[in-house]
């Protein structure tokens, strides 16, 4: 069991830090809430007792040969400050100590993930840019903040994510680490395609497969935690957009060919994880087919999809990374890797992500484990974990081929 120390600041964006001091303790972990004064205005300590089974105070002077000050960030696995306001993150670069959460900070030897939310104006200020800098620099993790509505009828970036983004990220660095979110990919613009394309027989019925879209949808979450700007092409999923992400939807395989090739265009790396479907029907009846009806077909003919991998490669910009999926199966003509390598020579892509799919693994699961193979031979084996700790772990294995700064 993990402990976590959940911080939280005085914005009005308290009010989620319940829920996500919930999405913690569900995931089986110790969660100690340690509010700032002004946090106490929005969320009662009760309610945060009640959710923690800890006690709460917001001073130093509360149970004082406990040393709280000292003990609650040593002994921590990690810290979480959600919401973590402008004055929060100044106290924080400053060093300060003037209340329980700030003297935890200064103790806390364990990973530390500000999430930073207030009004647009505030986040822009060079002040607290300078703040955030300082922070990273000490080697903190500060998550960029959501863009959406704020309070009032303002809107803009400033917007806390949703907790359940920011729990499945906690879970990445207790899982991997600080370095599993460092902002590696600041400055890139990367474009992910996510889900499983569906190609209609007629008005009710579609040919489909059962891809999710839960990597992908992780994919985009951990390349925007890292800095990157992110659009996610998204082929019939149901899922809530991960934070800071562009979502463009579609349904069917040129639909999402469409929408790749325009948005790949002046992207540093292109991901396709969607599930493409091979071919579609060749004709869509007007009106549902009905057995034993005049409409009912003796057969359906296929005609092939475009392959969209392909194209990208032939495509691509000077300097762009493409990377794609392989969902494979091991039979008498070779194992899952042996599929794999053929597949990456075939496409041409730089780096092939390889899931082995044998017995009804990784479609619809919270975990994965994939084998990152590279153009030039090499390969990295990310072990098994949830989807968001499998995404840090391709993330890596991109920017380690990525040129060291954005402009190559």
């Amino acid at each position: 069991m993990s402990r976590i120390v959940l911080g939280v600041s005085g914005g009005v964006a308290a009010y989620k830090a319940a829920l996500l001091l919930r999405a913690l303790t569900e995931g089986g972990h110790d969660v100690r809430v340690v509010p700032t004064p002004g946090a106490l205005h929005f969320v009662g300590a009760a309610t945060f007792e009640a959710l923690s089974g800890h006690p709460v105070t917001t001073d130093v002077w509360s149970d004082v040969p406990e040393v709280a000050h000292v003990r609650i960030g040593q002994e921590a696995d990690l810290v979480v400050v959600a919401p973590a306001t402008a004055d929060l993150l100044a106290r924080a670069a400053m060093g300060r100590a003037d209340d329980l959460l700030t003297a935890t900070l200064l103790t806390a030897h364990c990973p530390v993930v500000f999430v930073p939310a207030m009004h647009t104006e505030m986040w822009l200020h060079p002040a607290t840019q300078d703040n955030v800098a300082t922070l990273r620099r000490r080697g903190s993790i500060v998550l960029p903040p959501a863009v959406g509505r704020l309070t009032g009828p303002d809107s803009g970036p400033g917007r806390l994510p949703e907790p359940a983004d920011i729990a499945a990220l906690a879970s990445v660095v207790l899982a991997s680490g600080a370095e599993a979110l460092a902002p590696d990919l600041a400055g890139r613009r990367v474009v992910v395609s996510a889900g499983g394309t569906r190609e209609p027989l007629d008005p009710v019925r579609y040919l489909g497969n059962r891809s999710s879209g839960k990597q992908g949808w992780a994919l985009a979450r951990v390349a925007a935690a890292r800095g990157a700007e992110v659009v996610l092409v998204a082929a019939n999923v149901e899922l809530p957009a991960p934070f800071g992400v562009r979502v463009v939807p579609v349904g069917t395989a040129e639909e999402l060919r469409a929408a790749m090739l325009t948005e790949a265009g002046d992207a540093d790396v292109v991901v396709m994880s969607a599930a493409v479907a091979d071919f579609r029907p060749a004709a869509v009846a007007a009106t549902k087919m009905k057995k034993g009806s005049a409409s009912e077909p003796d057969a359906v003919p296929l005609v092939r999809n475009p392959d969209v991998l392909a194209e990208l490669v032939t495509k691509r910009a000077p300097g762009q990374l493409v990377v794609g999926f392989a969902a494979e199966t091991g039979d008498d003509d070779g194992d899952v890797l042996a599929h794999a390598r053929a597949k990456l020579a075939r496409k041409g892509c730089d780096l092939l992500v390889v899931n082995d799919v044998s017995a009804g693994q990784v479609f619809g699961r919270g975990e994965n484990a994939v084998v990152v193979l590279a153009a030039d031979g090499g390969s990295t084996e990310v072990p098994l974990g949830s989807k968001d700790a499998v995404a840090a772990g391709i993330w890596t294995a991109v920017r380690n081929r990525l040129p060291s700064s954005a402009e190559g």
